[in-house]
């Protein structure tokens, strides 16, 4: 049996169950697979001949872009012929930074079928965490939206530069790049564990940890996401999410295409509630899956005059509100349905399509995941941090993390992979997510690590200490709340405050800046830790101090 042939087998088997868990989970088993390149074995092989649209965006002002398989495929040929000419070699860190436009699925699939690490980035980061990601990630090639080409002015003059959507003086366009060749031919072949994919996510330490992928962690293991979706071939698939974060490639790349389905993506200046639900409506969308912060803002809407065709919906990034999972179905008949799942892996739990749901749980483990319990002596428990069982290795884990590799090799040794999150399982096998094992936390759909901003803000010299917590927000869920105890010579006003906060913009990404600042004194256990549990006490009962100021109280700032 072929690669190709061993990733079908365990695919269609997940499609034939659909409706039935137990059985999906009693008999699915991850195809071994040898030498496998998805993006030549799978989707190019799906491609040949299939004039089935594969990517369809809609634009706000109603232009659209609907490219087939077999186009896809033949135009990502000649970005593959076209980046080997300019030296994108096997193994070779290429950075993507590009918005929900076509170029960026041809590039992710010209990268794989060279067999160069993928490195997506969102458009959101800053010139130094550019320069972070070029450093530790080995990075020697640059794809970027032209509109972001100056934050790279002053890197590495050798690197590969490459912009999208206009022209750019020192980088070459990518309409150049559909000079080459519409037939590819590999100059070599390429192994199921070779590097792929490189995510930087955030964690407890001060930098955002690299997550590394293979050529089947990531489009393989994304069978288990494609289950719990539920998506079918034909289907019109779309994901809310922004490019550069691992979710995009979960829900807008690997499993709807593992299915032969349409990825659908609807692109706007500013997200409109109203606009993207009347989007659904007109192109016929089937299955949906966007993140709790979409789907509180749709629920503001009149949901029942909107006729939709939908009939798979998922939740994903953090539990959702059992009053949107109730008016939602209220008004379209639908459940939406939670899942789980990190950078590190592909949906480890979830509620496929068909199973009962219950309110606030985001499921049960997934057919190839046997996900475990345990307390923190490394039992099983009701309650106790996710983990997952390495005997058999579930193939949607990651390697482990290039700039720490010791700690997937003491996982291994011990068995099991700690996810770092926390839950409860009821005697049904169904879990209910309570936390972090650590402080990290979500605001609005982006992980936020409270260490790395921590370590950010006392570089500024009015700084001493500091400490972030998840502070309550309406729309967002949460915003990032520092409490900071100053240097002598610094008085907790507004004038520091404010000097604070431009430092803050001038130096963090839109997505992890601090919204809100409190001078003061931290609480500190006796060995000296500080006592998060009481900040973030304090920050969720939203008791205002005199020495606490506000992002939106400084006009100055816009």
């Amino acid at each position: 049996m072929t690669a190709r042939e061993a990733f079908l087998q365990a695919r269609d088997l997940l499609v034939e169950r659909r409706g039935d868990y137990a059985g999906a989970l009693r008999e699915f088993r991850w195809p071994v697979l040898g030498d496998f390149n998805w993006a030549l074995d799978h989707f190019d092989a799906y491609a040949r001949g299939n004039d089935r649209p594969a990517l369809w965006i809609v634009e706000e002002g109603g232009a659209e872009t609907k490219v087939s398989f077999q186009e896809l495929s033949t135009r990502s040929n000649q970005v593959a012929n076209a980046l080997r000419g300019l030296g994108v070699g096997r193994g070779e860190g290429v950075l993507i930074m590009l918005d929900n436009v076509l170029p960026l699925w041809e590039v992710m699939l010209a990268c794989m079928k060279l067999g160069a690490v993928l490195v997506p980035s969102t458009l959101l980061l800053s010139q130094a965490d550019l320069l972070d990601r070029i450093e530790r990630g080995g990075i020697r090639h640059l794809v970027v939206d032209a509109a972001q080409t100056g934050k790279f002015e002053t890197m590495d003059p050798g690197l590969t530069r490459i912009c999208v959507g206009g022209e750019v003086p020192g980088w070459r366009g990518m309409t150049s790049l559909y000079e080459g060749s519409p037939s590819y031919e590999p100059d070599a072949v390429t192994h199921a564990t070779d590097p792929m994919l490189l995510y930087f996510t955030s964690g407890t330490t001060a930098k955002p940890k690299l997550v590394l992928h293979t050529h089947q962690s990531y489009p393989v293991g994304h069978l288990s996401t494609m289950y719990w979706v539920g998506l079918r071939e034909g289907d019109i698939h779309y994901n809310i999410s922004s490019p550069g974060w691992a979710k995009h490639a979960w829900s807008s790349f690997f499993a709807p295409w593992n299915a032969g389905a349409c990825i659908f993506v609807y692109r706007a200046a500013r997200f409109s509630a109203a606009a993207t639900l009347q989007a659904i409506v007109d192109k016929g969308v089937t299955t949906l899956c966007a993140p709790p912060t979409v789907w509180r803002l749709f629920i503001q809407e009149d949901l029942a005059a909107y006729p939709v065709k939908l009939r798979e919906l998922v939740g994903a990034g953090e539990p959702l509100n059992p009053e949107v999972i109730s008016q939602v179905q209220k008004a379209w008949g639908l459940t939406i349905r939670d899942g789980y799942g990190q950078t590190e892996t592909t949906a480890q739990v979830g509620n496929p399509p068909g199973q009962p749901v219950k309110a606030g749980s985001m499921g049960r483990s997934l057919p190839g995941y046997e996900v475990l319990l345990l307390d923190a002596d490394g039992r099983e428990a009701q309650e106790g941090e996710i983990s997952l069982k390495l005997a058999p290795r579930p193939l949607g884990l990651m390697v482990g993390y290039k700039d720490d590799p010791s700690k997937m090799a003491r996982a291994e040794a011990e068995g099991f992979y700690r996810t770092g999150d926390v839950a409860t399982r009821d005697e049904d096998g169904y879990l209910f997510f309570v936390g972090r094992a650590d402080d990290v936390f979500k605001s609005s759909d982006y992980r936020i690590s409270p260490f790395e901003l921590e370590s950010f803000l006392i570089e500024h010299e009015s700084v001493a200490e500091a400490a972030v917590v998840p502070s309550p927000d309406p729309l967002k869920l949460t915003v990032p709340k520092a409490y900071v105890i100053l240097r002598a010579g610094w008085e907790p006003n507004r004038e520091t405050a404010l000097t604070l906060f431009r430092f803050i913009r001038e130096r963090l990404s839109p997505y992890k800046r601090i919204r809100i600042l409190e001078f003061g004194d931290l609480p500190k256990t006796i060995s000296g830790k500080i006592r998060r549990v009481e900040l973030r006490k304090r920050a969720a009962e939203a008791s205002h101090s005199p020495t606490e100021f506000r992002e939106e109280q400084f006009p100055e700032l816009k």
